[in-house]
């Protein structure tokens, strides 16, 4: 079991907690911002637990069906997750109307303010827990995972304000505007979510940043390297995908050339975690130069450029 597998477990424990004590201390006291909670709760278990099996499933090896592994399992988590949050936030927001219209008591009790506190405190350390797995290991998964743990604790958040409110004033008002809050939250934590799915299934290039970092470690290369072209990137769950043509001075042989396109990829893939590249090789077509570093035309334009 890895790290990412870990991380996810502990987070479906924590929420299935939070969701049955809130759950059952929101209906005792028929508090909808209690129960939204809840039910947001029990949503971020649902979610964590698809996320654990997005997780294991792209962490299988690719095989003849599936020859570029299995990392959109996580992408399409991802799109799935974001349909039944939608789904909750909605249905959060019309039974908090349905409340107040219909005038229903609301009664709390020192059970509903402890149980969102503690909820407020497990949902730091899951948001924190997940974090820092998701940026060691670049998962889309668990960045998504933690994206809407961390609308809980404005969820949450709103709860409690709701409850200190309603519980000075009597007035249910409060509880609908927070409860309504929250289900906005929660749609909005959704449609980000929705996106980065997207993307990944789309074959997004990788964030510009990171190509940069590419492209200045290829521009780096000395002679005989003669420059490049054709580069192409996507991601594919935490996994990145690049390719492209790598111009050497045709003097190089066929061994020469390959060890150069070694060399550089494992460069990359030091500096990048979970990344697949394919190179290929093509003889510099730049004529006026007879194959020696002192005449190279292509370094030489490179240096009239600094």
């Amino acid at each position: 079991m890895d790290i990412r597998q870990k991380a996810s477990i502990t987070a479906i424990s924590l929420a299935l907690i939070l969701a049955v004590s809130k759950s059952i201390i929101g209906l005792a006291s028929n508090s909808m911002a209690v129960v939204s909670s809840g039910l947001d709760s029990l949503l971020d278990a649902f979610m964590s637990g698809m996320n654990l099996f997005a997780i294991w499933k792209a962490s299988q090896p690719a095989d003849d069906s599936h020859q570029y592994g299995h990392g959109k399992v996580e992408n399409m988590a991802q799109v799935v997750q974001a349909v039944v949050i939608v789904t909750s936030g909605t249905l959060i927001i019309y039974r908090s109307i349905h409340v107040y219209l219909h005038d229903e008591a609301i009664a709390y009790s020192m059970l509903d303010a402890a149980v969102m506190i503690l909820s407020l405190a497990f949902t730091f350390v899951i948001t924190a827990i997940l974090k820092r797995v998701a940026e060691k290991t670049n998962s889309t998964t668990l960045r998504a995972d933690a994206l809407h743990y961390t609308s809980d604790i404005y969820s949450n958040t709103s709860a409690l304000f709701a409850m200190t409110l309603t519980f000075f004033t009597g007035k249910i008002f409060f509880d609908l505007l927070f409860a309504v809050i929250t289900g906005c939250i929660i749609i909005y934590s959704a449609i980000r979510i929705l996106k980065s799915g997207f993307y990944g299934l789309m074959d997004t290039s990788i964030p510009e940043k990171v190509q940069k970092e590419i492209e200045d470690i290829i521009s780096q290369l000395p002679y005989p390297y003669a420059g490049y072209h054709k580069l192409r990137t996507r991601f594919s769950g935490n996994k990145k995908y690049i390719d492209f043509h790598l111009l050497i001075c045709k003097k190089l042989s066929i061994d020469e050339a390959h060890e150069l396109a070694n060399e550089l990829e494992s460069t990359i893939k030091g500096k990048l975690l979970v990344i697949d590249i394919v190179i290929h090789v093509e003889p510099c077509g730049v004529d006026g130069c007879d194959l020696t570093e002192a005449t190279c035309t292509v370094l030489k334009l490179k240096a009239s450029k600094r």
